[in-house]
């Protein structure tokens, strides 16, 4: 006699069955390339006259970084290319335009001799102003080259006092720039308006943003900032979208970057041989004050417009990165003569957001935007079930509820049978 919970026992095994046939297992990820140059480091240390501060474990502010400097000095990777520039060192005067201009390389960025690079730390002296954003300038001067990755470690105890030029501002042309150049800020017993700015400059570039009371957190900080330096990283390369898929960048499998302004959208094109599929993510950052409600949409097409596969995300609030992401699996051709070449087709790949912001906050340089896209091998004929470029997802959803639908039928008849049974006994 076939009971109510063998019949959920069939189900549930129906169910893991058609589970196991449309999820094959993942492919392996591919290795992940490493730097082919050194990576840089920049510290960039204020040496202003408020650091004679004496609130850092009975310390001056000047002394605790001192020391820090020494320990990391002794602890950089081999591999890295480290620098050192001041901000406010020589200049104890009062006149404000030779002041905002008090910024110099005191250890230039390359192969680190470490009793050099201390002894130019122990001669330093807290003197002058904080000229933060012409600091941040010299400092991306200072790393100009290669393709290895790029950081600026920032050690202050103030906000920038060399106005209009705004240092959150520089961060974000530095960072329009494509270079890939990472800063990261580190507050020594900073007040409000400092860790504001700080975070701002940091947020800007994908940094990070520190705030420190002690000399132990401030060594183990920028070591970890000089460590993370030297870690094999994948740098994005910058591109540049098209208004339209006609006469967009041709990119290939790999990390890219570009700038979008609000509501915009921006085209590029990939070609996808037969039995490869496409798989493309894009996040955009919020690098500044945005409006609530906001939403970024990956859109493939054809190169006549028809719409193949799309992916999207919304949001509510206060958000830092929003993204998403699609796959489009192209189907192998059938009876293709082994010495024929396949012909690629091409998808034309739509980014576009609908963040909108205050009428104060600026509108350039656009957000950042990072665009991963991977060919792959696509799934074998007998569990491709995306072939006509749906996507996994709805063919699922039908096979699901036709399961649904199965499994109700039979239960309804398998029941009405009981019922017949019972009323003839």
């Amino acid at each position: 006699m076939i009971t109510r919970k063998r019949l959920a026992v069939g189900a549930c095994g129906l169910l893991a069955a058609l589970a196991v046939g449309l999820f094959p297992a993942s492919a392996t990820a591919a290795d992940e390339p490493t730097a082919k140059e050194p990576p840089k480091v920049d510290l960039v240390l204020d040496v202003s006259g408020s650091m004679r501060a004496n609130d850092i474990d009975g310390q001056t502010r000047m002394a605790a970084a001192k020391q820090a400097f020494n320990e990391v000095i002794d602890a950089v990777p081999a591999e890295v290319r480290l620098g050192i520039r001041t901000l406010g060192a020589d200049y104890p005067g009062d006149d404000r335009a030779t002041g905002c201009k008090d910024t110099k390389q005191l250890y230039k960025v390359g192969p680190l001799d470490r009793t050099e690079a201390k002894t130019a730390v122990a001669t330093l002296a807290p003197t002058g102003w904080t000229p933060i954003g012409p600091a941040l300038l010299g400092a991306a001067q200072d790393l100009e080259g290669g393709t290895g990755s790029k950081r600026i470690v920032l050690i202050t105890d103030g906000e920038d006092t060399c106005a209009p030029l705004d240092p959150c501002e520089v961060a974000r042309d530095i960072a329009a720039k494509g270079i890939h150049l990472v800063i990261d800020t580190l507050g020594l017993v900073p007040d409000a308006k400092t860790r504001a700015q700080l975070t701002c400059i940091a947020e800007a570039t994908g940094g990070t943003y520190t705030s420190v009371q002690h000399k132990a957190d401030l060594s183990s900080r920028v070591k970890q900032l000089v460590d993370r330096a030297a870690d094999p990283v994948v740098n994005p390369v910058a591109t540049e979208g098209a208004k339209q898929c006609q006469g967009a960048p041709q990119l290939k499998a790999g990390l890219y970057s570009d700038r979008e302004t609000f509501g915009e959208h921006r085209w590029y094109r990939v070609d996808v041989l037969p039995g490869q599929e496409l798989r493309a993510s894009v996040s955009i950052g919020a690098d500044r004050a945005v409006n609530n409600d906001y939403g970024v949409l990956l859109r493939a097409t054809t190169v006549h417009g028809r719409e193949i596969v799309r992916g999207s995300e919304a949001g509510d609030g206060r958000t830092d990165v929003l993204s998403t992401g699609l796959r489009y699996p192209k189907a192998e051709i059938d009876g293709l003569d082994s010495d024929a070449k396949p012909v690629p087709e091409t998808v034309c790949l739509q980014v576009s957001n609908s963040f909108s912001a205050p009428a104060s906050v600026k509108t350039t340089p656009g957000m950042p935007v990072e665009l991963t896209i991977d060919l792959v091998d696509g799934p074998d004929e007998a569990s491709d079930v995306a072939a006509f470029g749906l996507g996994r997802g709805w063919w699922l959803l039908a096979v699901l509820v036709l399961a649904g639908l199965l499994a109700g039928l039979v239960w309804g008849w398998i029941s009405r049978w009981r019922i017949s049974v019972w009323r003839t006994n």
